[in-house]
Formats: structure tokens, sequence, C-alpha cells
């Protein structure tokens, strides 16, 4: 059987027009075409007109660089570099241009503010192509490493037990020192010991600004590398990490509006996150839904009073278990006369406020009742009868959970899932992105923009093609 065998000599001619490397329907074109599209005195790049030396690099190429870039799960400054100079389609995008890593990289620490405004002008765009309705959205947040260890977090229990360490250390060191003045011991390990005692004393010093600043602040952590991470618990362990939370249109699943923060968990994101989705879109929605995650009645009241339907189930309705006779959710709650009947047919009559716990006490007005009653034992086993609580935001609570029930919200949350994780499956399995490669709030918030943007122009690739995408964003 014969084979066939490359030659590195042979001639060839290639075109001379770096146009003629790139077919029509190129996906690298509509890249192109929508960061052309972009308003960059809105996006705020500017060029430094009083910088001496070598022109700068055009900043369109550089931000079609970025992007075409992560969405291809390229992000490092220097894959980027090689990729502008043996990589045909990077080649064309940047017209033959050829930053260096270290002109990627400050561009990039440069325009963080920038670059976090990029899917806005995505997102509007995709609205002015009629692919996001705002009718309906989903919010999800998903947790991503930082660029930075959990070794070098620190909350105020490990830095008592590490000071406590090097002190104990010290002493040690100290006790050597005279030991060894008593044995008359060689010069050099008075040095070594010397040295040792000092890399103590600063680190001390060090953990002590550390648990300083932890007092100061009233934070619960700190983390010495990147001091706006969080810890963050998932599948694969603690981490260091931040939060990314993304709200999705339903009508293609498109990203309206995406964020990072350093809290660990969403209770606090759901309003904010809203509005923020609503300021991109110019209106307000008509339905906002999530998870159990963000079941917090205070926040999802924020949004019920813009008169948007709020569909996300409470810790109760998503645990799915099954109500005992005597829950709380079994008794029936009567707001004229204030005041709960058990399914027994007795009253629960309002007592008092716990001031403490901020919420309203209702009890039996006999406790001869309760301890008279074939359940005593299985209801409550106190012999002052049994008690409920009521909290202040209760009836919104309660209205949360019957909109939740109702057929429509069902049909609308069981879209959820399919429409609001596919964005993050995509940037954490496609995009490769298992860590956020810049530093602080502002430098994750610019690379989530980034990749969120990414997400939508590969969806809408697939919708339009890439001649159709073109044609529609050169009229």
């Amino acid at each position: 059987m014969s084979y066939r065998y490359g030659k590195r000599e042979q001639m060839a001619i290639f075109p001379q027009c770096i146009e003629d490397y790139v077919k029509a329907d190129d996906p690298v074109r509509a890249y192109d075409a929508i960061v052309e599209s972009l308003d960059f005195s809105d996006l705020g790049i500017e060029l430094d007109s009083d910088k001496v030396g070598c022109p700068q690099y055009d900043p369109k190429a550089m931000l079609k660089l970025l992007v075409y870039g992560y969405s291809y799960g390229i992000r490092s400054s220097r894959k980027l570099e090689r990729a502008v100079y043996h990589n045909v389609s990077f080649i064309w995008l940047m017209g033959g241009l050829k930053p260096d890593h270290k002109t990627v990289a400050e561009f990039r620490r440069k325009n963080k503010k920038a670059l976090r405004k990029v899917l806005k002008q995505c997102a509007r765009l995709c609205i002015e192509l009629d692919l996001i309705a705002g009718n309906t959205l989903f919010v999800d947040g998903s947790k991503i490493r930082a660029d930075a260890s959990i070794k070098n977090t620190w909350d105020k229990k490990k830095c008592e037990k590490y000071l406590k360490k090097v002190d104990k250390r010290i002493d040690a060191i100290l006790a050597e020192c005279d030991e060894a003045d008593e044995r008359e011991e060689g010069q050099q390990s008075h040095i070594e010991m010397e040295e040792e005692l000092k890399d103590k004393k600063e680190l001390k010093a060090k953990v002590k600004k550390i648990f300083e600043k932890l007092e100061e602040e009233g934070g619960k952590s700190t983390n010495t590398t990147d001091s706006e991470c969080t810890r963050i618990n998932s599948t694969q362990g603690t981490h260091a990490g931040y939060n990314t939370q993304a709200v999705v249109d339903e009508k293609q699943g498109l990203i309206v509006a995406s964020d990072v923060v350093s809290e660990n968990n969403d209770l606090s994101q759901f309003a904010n996150q809203i509005d923020q989705a609503n300021e991109t879109l110019g209106k307000k929605c008509e339905t906002a839904c999530a998870d159990s995650g963000y079941a917090d009645t205070d926040e999802l009241e924020k949004i019920d009073k813009q008169e948007i339907k709020v569909i996300v189930p409470s810790q109760r309705q998503a645990s799915k278990k099954e109500l005992k006779p005597f829950d709380k959710a079994n008794f029936r709650y009567d707001s004229e006369k204030d005041c709960y009947t058990c399914p027994q047919g007795n009253q629960l009559r309002y007592s008092h406020f716990d001031k403490h716990k901020n919420h309203k006490v209702y009890a039996i007005s006999d406790k001869l009742i309760c301890l008279s009653c074939c359940y005593f034992g299985i209801c409550t086993k106190s012999k002052r009868g049994r008690k409920l609580i009521r909290l202040d935001n209760e009836e919104m609570r309660e209205k949360l959970e019957a909109q939740y029930e109702e057929p429509e919200s069902q049909d609308i949350y069981k879209l959820r899932m399919q429409k609001v994780e596919l964005p993050f499956g995509h940037i954490k399995r496609n995009l490769k992105v298992n860590a956020f490669l810049l530093r602080g709030l502002d430098g994750v918030k610019a690379e989530m923009s980034l990749l969120a943007s990414c997400f939508n122009i590969s969806r809408m690739i697939t919708i339009f093609g890439v001649e159709g995408l073109v044609k529609k964003l050169a009229t």
C-alpha cells in the first residue's frame, strides 16, 4: 500500500492577499463584523495621544483579538501572541498586526471598565436583531475559581492559630540560642538561628496585620493574593473564587446581563441582577424566574413591587418533601381575625411580638385544649400547647409560594434549567474556563463580560449563519 508523503522543499504559490486565506463562511468574519458594530466611544477605549514612540495598536483590533481568542478558549496573553503568528484566522482578523503578550496583557488590564460594557452593547445588538424579547428572564449563578490559592485565605481563627504557632517557634529559637551560648557553639549556628528568628518575626507581623484588617473591616476572611475573592465550596472541594451571575432571556437563551460578586451564595442577588437586565433592555420584564437559591423573601419583594411576576420556589417547595399533618402549612391563617386554625379546628390567636427574633407568636388560648387532644405528642409535646410564629413578610412569602404553584408558572420554571444553565456549561466546558485570569472584582467582571459576549456571538452564528449575520450587521 502506498502513502502520501509531505515535502517541505516543494515550491508553492500562496495567495498574495490575506483576505484570500479566509472563506466567506468562516466564523472569524462574524466576530470581526460584531466588534466593528460596537460603539467604541461609549465603551471608553481610548488611545493615549501623548504617548511617545511607536504608534499604538488599533483598539478595535485588540478587542477583536480578545473576543475571538476567548471564544475558542485562548485567554492567555502568551497564547494569543502565538496565535497572531501561526493561526490564519487570527492573522486575518488582526490584518497582520502582531502585538506581543505584554501589549495584550496591558490592553486588557488598562481597559477593564470598558470590557465590562461589551456585553451590554452585545445584548442590545441582539435586541435590534430580534433575538432578545425581554419578556421572561431567568437568573442563575455559578462558582468560578479565582487566580489565588485557598491556602492564602485567612480568617480570624486561622490567624490566631498561626500566631500561637509562630510565637511558640520564636520562643524555641530563643531557647536554642541560649543553649548555644552555654555550649559556646560556633558563629555559624548563631547566624542561622538569627536569620530564622528574623523570618518568623516578619511572618508574625504580616499575620498580625491581616488579623487587624479583619477586625477593622469586620470581614469573615481575606485572601492575600486576591483580597476581593471569597471562599467557595463545590463538588471539587473548597477554593478561593467568585460567584458569577447571568440573566438569560427566554426567547433564544441569550445572556442579557452578567455580574460577579464576592458572596458565596445567591440569596441577595435576585433584585440587583433583574434590575441590571431591565436597564439593558430599556424596559421592565414581565416575569423573572430563578431557583430556590434566590429564595429570600425581602429580595424577591423588591421585584414583585415593580409589578413583575416572580417565579422562585421556597426552600420547602424545592425540597419536595411531603407535608406532615401538623406542619405550619396545614394551619389556615385568617388575616381579618389575625389567627390560625389548626387541622382539628382549634384557633391559635396572637400572643405577643418577639422583639429579639422579630416575629409574631401565636398560641392556643387554653393549653388544656392541646393536652386533651388525641394528637398531643404528634402535633406538639409542649405542655403549654402548640405555638406558631409569623414573620413580617409572611404574607409576601405565601403569595410567592402560591404564585410558584400556578400551572403557568410551572411551565416557565421547567424552561429555566435548559435556558439558564446552558451558558455556564458552554463557558466552563467549551471555552475551558476553570478559573479567572485577572484578579479583583473589576478584572473578573471584565472577563465575565467577554465570556458572556462570546456565548451570545456563538448563538447568533448558530441562528443566522456566518454570512447571514454579517449581512444583517452590514444593513
